[in-house]
């Protein structure tokens, strides 16, 4: 006997079709019968050791995460009740250009200090790996949910160059090719870009295009975090565009937003470039959170050449008065490359997070806020910050426009992404709401989408974009990664005043057969493993 059965499901099947009632049964991690309510009229209904009455539940492929940071926290908390609860059974790990493999023991210090921000310092993880290959084993010895990884461009080119803003040498380059090979010959599903952080900000064009050609001939995909999401977001969506198309690789872009007052209402334009092409043949998709602040590092704000070496050549350059003087009056004059070409509007960062417990009390304030109460410029603030945390601030951006987010959210190659950093004390809400946000407030509150059609773009879409021949839909012969939701009361706990609350109407969510969330409550099963690049 057939160990569950979901009986009386709607089951929103992924592929963005009308809905229908059925018993689902699953036996050793896979679906494998569907009894649609019609067929089963006068027949026997399937039997299984367990039943789960669903009656009022939708029953839907779990949610792909295609934009997370989650790179540590998967393997220091095996609870991950942030992601599993709102029933995301896969994460895209490796994003924006810097992450923890391949490295080297150089190299790996190194990126712990560059993103701290994002991960913590991982004091409480035993880096045991060191290549692709290696990382995607530790993820196997058991996970709250399953993970794909993105090579990461910025960690490579720091493994191969450095963090110096120059170009590659041929030998260099040949290095980067090799490494982005032995990546993808490990498993991982393609590679990422971050182009406003070091050291990956550094690559020009041509550098890129042929990482990407090397991506492209593994079956992959880029993931670009481009060069601007503020004064000349649009020139950036456009480089990627033509880079990628060049390269014959296809394209996802990370976190599409247009954010900043230079971008208020510019949506439509950058919808208009996709179009024209995937008209022309262009492979495109991308993801957004349902949010119109963005997050970061506050260390992320400086200009580039600021950040050339390493974190310790920042952390001088912010100790000396001359430089430091130089920083402030890129960042609130000119507009630093790392603010996305825009003077920094102090009263828009807010501090989400310190390393440094003595700094807690900057957490919640925006740095004029803050500045204010100290009765000082707002970069003194901000300069005090940076070195007094050693580089780990993270903090929110209050930069984005809800008309942009909903314009991106109905394009046809839109998915969903959370870019959930879980550091510090008042992170985005979006790490722990993205998925039930989509849900409830854009489906049933504000009908941006159907149901139906959100669905799609948070399981098959992003699955298919991943080369995943057996997720993302609700089929007879896929895994048995599901959620079962209730489509009347689904809504993200969490606000930007508590961030850390769990979302509610997700009562089940299963992950190989298993339950990872059952009667709205985390089990202990670790049911989670590394999802490789299927050849």
């Amino acid at each position: 006997m057939e160990e569950l059965v979901i009986r009386d499901a709607d089951v929103v099947d992924g592929s963005g079709g009308p809905s229908y009632r059925a018993d689902v049964v699953i036996d050793h991690g896979r679906i494998v019968s569907i009894v649609q309510e019609a067929a089963a009229a006068g027949c026997q209904r399937p039997k299984a050791v367990r039943e789960l009455d669903a009656e009022g539940l939708v029953l839907s492929p779990g949610f792909i995460d295609m934009h997370a940071h989650s790179d540590l926290a998967l393997l220091r908390d095996p609870d991950h009740s942030a992601k599993a609860a709102q029933g995301v059974t896969l994460e895209v790990l490796g994003q924006d250009g810097l992450s923890y493999a391949p490295v080297d023991d150089r190299t790996l210090a190194e990126v712990r200090r560059a993103i701290t921000g994002w991960n913590g310092h991982g004091d409480d993880v035993d880096f045991d790996w060191r290549s692709v290959g290696e990382y995607l084993d530790r993820l196997d010895r058991g996970i709250a949910v399953n993970a794909a990884y993105l090579i990461p461009q910025g960690t490579v080119r720091a493994l191969a160059v450095g963090w110096e803003d120059r170009e590659a040498t041929p030998e260099e380059l040949d290095r980067m090719r090799q490494l982005v090979a032995e990546g993808m010959e490990q498993g991982a599903v393609g590679m990422s870009s971050g182009l406003t952080y070091t050291p990956g900000m550094y690559a020009k064009d041509a550098e890129l295009t042929e990482l990407c050609r090397v991506v492209a001939s593994y079956g992959g995909y880029y993931c670009p975090h481009h060069r601007s999401y503020g004064a000349g977001a649009l020139q950036a969506y456009e480089e990627m565009v033509a880079l990628t198309r060049e390269a014959g690789c296809p394209l996802h872009l990370a976190h599409a937003t247009m954010n900043f007052g230079v971008n208020k209402g510019r949506a439509p334009e950058l919808l208009t470039l996709l179009d024209d092409a995937l008209a022309a043949g262009a492979d495109i998709s991308l993801d957004t959170y349902p949010y119109t602040p963005g997050s970061t590092t506050l260390v992320a704000l400086l200009p580039s050449w600021a950040s050339e070496g390493g974190p310790e050549e920042i952390l001088k350059r912010l100790a000396d008065e001359e430089s430091a003087e130089l920083i402030r009056h890129h960042l609130e004059v000119v507009g630093a490359d790392g603010c996305h070409g825009v003077p920094v509007e102090w009263d828009t960062i807010e501090i989400s997070g310190v390393t440094d417990p003595g700094l807690a009390d900057f957490v919640g304030r925006t740095v004029r806020e803050s500045a204010a109460l100290r009765g000082e410029a707002p970069w003194v603030t901000a300069r005090r910050l940076l070195l007094d945390d050693r580089l780990g601030t993270t903090i929110l951006q209050h930069v984005g426009h809800e008309e942009n987010v909903r314009a991106i959210m109905r394009h046809p190659v839109h998915t969903g992404g959370s870019d959930g950093i879980l550091q510090g004390a008042k992170p985005h809400p979006r790490a722990y709401g993205t998925f039930p946000q989509y849900l409830g407030r854009y489906v049933r509150e504000l009908g941006v989408l159907s149901l139906e059609e959100c669905v799609a773009r948070l399981t098959a879409r992003p699955a298919a974009r991943l080369r995943l021949p057996d997720r993302g839909l609700v089929r007879e012969g896929y895994r048995a990664d599901l959620v079962l939701f209730d489509p009347a009361t689904v809504a993200a706990g969490s606000t930007f005043e508590n961030p850390r609350v769990l979302p509610t109407g997700i009562p089940y969510v299963l992950i190989d057969g298993r339950f990872v969330i059952e009667d709205g409550r985390r089990t202990d099963v670790l049911a989670g493993r590394a999802v490789r690049r299927t050849p």
